[in-house]
């Protein structure tokens, strides 16, 4: 079989734990075998972002901005926990996923995959609720501070004008914990456009939510843009389409949320998406079934898998456990990436093979052949053959050849 050609390479990020193995197993047994596979790779293992001192993750990102497309992996973010069980870091690494949405500066788009034998735990949902994350700043680039005496925070902003602005934010009288975080109108912007333009491919409605009732100027400045963008820019579309744009505090949206029949668009600040991305993936059936996809406002798309890296399988495979891990979200990361590259570049035959691998994914499932996290949530009347990781992916692959012959 010849295999499926490339011309420009995307950017590979490998991660941690099992979804390293899973990325690797993927490769080898879904990809290379059809696809003369061309990436610039990127290490992003905790380990080796020690040692570069993160400087790997910054590359990552500047190579995808430069080539426009790439796959990564799930990584570790460590906390104390992590900075005990590997002694040799130097420091608490920020979150890699953070700085690439800092550098792109994009928003995530995450899905969830639908399964006809697995009835959403919301039993009004009909359809799946696309999170449209804002990927850039909020708490993900804030400054905390950990003080241990009585005093008083400030913050201050010091403008190019040399112009200063002074707000006392608290005075204590002992231990305390302060944080500060920004965000930029640019960017508020760019999640606005990109939110009423994916609503308008897709043809949904599109909900967004804050709390700007408590965060009067910050959550009032993302509520004030995005309602400026409807009204000057994207109003007749909606319209002439038939769409709603729909905005209400995040606390009565999600209450809307759980009585709606789902097939909208939920456009949320960056750890309220993180947060319901979360639960609507998890109401869905599995983290592991949710697609992610961050979109630049010039058109690059990062696509990765948004569950994280499995740890507790990990530890049983080290001990040479066969683990039953899902890996569909990250075939789907894989799937995603090369359709995309196939876009860009004019390559109908790698843009069907994204097409060809999803549905081959998909057709193992309903055949019953399926990971254990599947099989326990599957409707008693389906017949379900629960396989390892390998195995299914073994099963896969045969659909794949099958498909390509």
């Amino acid at each position: 079989m010849e295999k499926i050609q490339m011309t420009t390479p995307l950017v590979e990020m490998d991660g941690d734990e099992m979804t390293r193995v899973l990325w690797g197993w993927i490769k080898e047994k879904l990809i290379l075998p059809f696809v003369d596979l061309k990436t610039e790779y990127y290490d992003l293992g905790l380990l080796h972002r020690n040692e570069t001192h993160d400087q790997v993750t910054v590359d990552a990102a500047l190579a995808t901005r430069r080539l426009g497309v790439a796959v990564k992996c799930a990584t570790i973010t460590p906390n104390r926990q992590r900075m005990e069980e590997y002694p040799q870091l130097t420091e608490m690494w920020k979150s890699p996923n953070g700085t690439i949405r800092a550098i792109l500066d994009g928003t995530a788009f995450r899905a969830p995959i639908p399964l006809p034998f697995i009835r959403p735990a919301v039993r009004t949902w009909e359809a799946p609720i696309t999170i449209a994350r804002h990927a850039y700043g909020d708490m993900y680039k804030a400054v905390d501070l950990v003080t241990e005496e009585p005093g008083t925070a400030t913050l201050t902003f010091r403008g190019q004008s040399g112009r200063e602005t002074a707000l006392t934010v608290q005075t204590v009288d002992g231990p305390a914990v302060f944080q500060a975080q920004h965000n930029t109108a640019r960017s508020i912007r760019a999640f606005a456009d990109s939110c009423f333009r994916y609503a308008i491919a897709q043809k949904q409605d599109l909900w967004f939510s804050t709390k700007d009732t408590i965060a009067k100027g910050y959550d009032g400045e993302f509520k004030r843009i995005f309602e400026e963008a409807y009204e000057t820019t994207y109003k007749p579309e909606f319209e002439r389409l038939g769409l709603t744009y729909f905005y209400t505090l995040i606390d009565d949206a999600v209450a809307r949320v759980i009585r709606s029949k789902g097939g909208f668009i939920w456009a949320l600040k960056n750890y309220d998406g993180d947060v319901m991305s979360d639960m609507v993936a998890a109401a869905f059936g599995s983290l592991a079934m949710m697609t992610s996809v961050l979109v630049a406002p010039d058109g690059t798309m990062e696509f990765e898998a948004s569950h994280g890296t499995v740890t507790r399988h990990y530890y049983r495979y080290r001990k040479g456990e066969k683990t039953s891990t899902n890996p569909m979200a990250t075939i789907f990361a894989w799937s995603g990436a090369l359709r995309r590259r196939g876009e860009l570049d004019g390559l109908a035959d790698l843009m069907s093979f994204g097409d060809t691998l999803e549905q081959a994914a998909l057709d193992t499932l309903r055949s019953g052949v399926m990971t254990g996290d599947l099989a326990a949530l599957a409707a008693s009347d389906f017949p379900t053959q629960t396989v390892t990781s390998e195995e299914f992916l073994d099963a896969v692959a045969d659909r794949v050849r099958a498909a390509l012959a």
